[in-house]
């Protein structure tokens, strides 16, 4: 398994979404989550975009007013980590052009199923952004 979780987070610090690979208690999550964001967040822009914590390797994007947080085990590419994170905002942008932070706190459903749709058990198994949406759009046109 390479993909731990995948956090979205704002500015402020919010987790707007949260998908974990492996059985976290909720304190720990909250724990990791906060001790994370923190961390990625003080960096300024003229650092790397990776980060060790714990035995966990984050690879961290910001877009917009969102940061894409993805830990990994310590073994694990960051620059094919990078490529998949801009994967997931190009996936998300098509279905819901130009996606922000509103658009996942009103469609988390929608965006947890993106998320399914690429990763299953920590590995990426699908990167063709039709191949992820259809079955989005295929929901939304039988409701």
């Amino acid at each position: 398994m390479a993909i731990r979780f995948i956090l979205m987070v704002n500015k402020q610090g919010q987790t707007r979404l949260a998908q974990y690979y492996e059985y976290l208690t909720l304190e720990e999550r909250r724990a990791l989550e906060g001790e994370i964001v923190r961390k990625c967040l003080a960096r300024t822009e003229n650092q790397c975009s990776f980060v060790e914590h714990r035995n966990y390797k984050v690879i961290y994007r910001r877009y917009a007013s969102l940061f894409f947080l993805v830990g990994v085990d310590e073994d694990e590419n960051e620059l094919a980590i990078l490529e998949f994170i801009h994967l997931v905002v190009e996936t998300m942008d098509r279905h819901f052009g130009n996606v922000c932070e509103l658009d996942i706190m009103f469609h988390l459903e929608e965006a947890h199923f993106m998320l399914e749709e690429m990763v299953m058990n920590g590995c990426i198994v699908e990167t063709n952004k039709t191949n992820i949406l259809t079955p989005i759009q295929l929901t939304e046109k039988a409701s």
